[in-house]
């Protein structure tokens, strides 16, 4: 009899604690976000309506491999295509509206003027903590940090850019574009013409700068973080638009494994 009762008490304690914890998911993912959807409208901002647990993931997935897919033109606008969602929901909504990752609103700001109040005072409007964590692997020192600890990195940072400083590295450029240049003349040497993609080859030409000025005698070491780095942006990436289950980041997939990989390498060389 005792045992039956024992039971029942821990049938009903499980019991409780599967409620609470649907109660929180439920509110994480639906409760908070509509609560969060009616001040935004409340103060006039316009966007999409939240979708459960998705919101705008799947749709802003969609529209960057549609708009990848295509060619465009060097006279075309190249906001279509590197932002086609948040420049689909500008022109829908206005030049401040919100749009969702998942059940994290993000309010996009295109109007100069509150863009450069919002920069003026970095105490007040914090960096966007939203979107996928995975971004903040890329982003470490002066990208990321806040307030006094931002405005120490930039005086840190600040007489790297010296006009002076910046003469003593022509050197590393004329090198890196004088061999991106010789590439291309390689690709003359069986026709008279051809047609190159010249974004891998401006791509690696600025790892090559970056390497030779920041990381001196071990150009190569340098020129091996950046393409871990690549590697890792890449399949951040490709991880953001085909995951949209929270907490994805976490499974034990060949991706996510090699992401934290890199992430440990690029650490350590860094």
């Amino acid at each position: 009899m005792e045992l039956s009762a024992e039971i029942y008490v821990a049938g009903v304690g499980f019991a409780v604690i599967l409620v609470l914890l649907a109660w929180r998911i439920l509110d994480l993912l639906w409760f908070k976000p509509k609560k969060i959807e009616r001040s935004l409208r409340a103060q006039g901002l316009k966007g999409n309506s939240y979708r459960f647990m998705f919101g705008d993931s799947k749709e802003m997935a969609q529209m960057t491999r549609q708009a990848k897919s295509k060619p465009i033109d060097l006279k075309d606008d190249i906001a279509p295509r590197v932002l086609p969602f948040v420049h689909k929901s500008v022109a829908a909504y206005g030049k401040i509206c919100f749009t969702w990752t998942g059940p994290t609103p993000m309010v996009q700001v295109t109007d100069p003027a509150m863009i450069k109040e919002i920069l003026a005072d970095y105490y007040k409007f914090q960096k966007s903590r939203g979107g996928s964590p995975l971004f903040r692997k890329l982003m470490k020192g002066l990208v990321d940090v806040e307030g006094d600890q931002w405005v120490k990195h930039r005086k840190i940072i600040n007489p790297a850019f010296n006009i002076e400083k910046l003469k003593k590295m022509i050197p590393a450029f004329y090198m890196s574009c004088d061999e991106m240049i010789n590439k291309w003349e390689k690709l003359l040497l069986k026709e008279s013409s051809c047609e190159v993609d010249i974004c891998p080859y401006v791509q690696t030409m600025s790892n090559d700068v970056i390497s030779r000025t920041a990381f001196g005698s071990s150009f190569e070491e340098g020129t091996k973080v950046f393409e871990l780095l690549h590697e890792m942006l890449v399949l951040i990436v490709k991880s953001i638009q085909s995951d949209f289950f929270p907490g994805s980041r976490f499974l034990a997939m060949n991706r996510n494994k090699r992401i934290k990989e890199i992430d440990q390498k690029s650490s350590k060389s860094g």
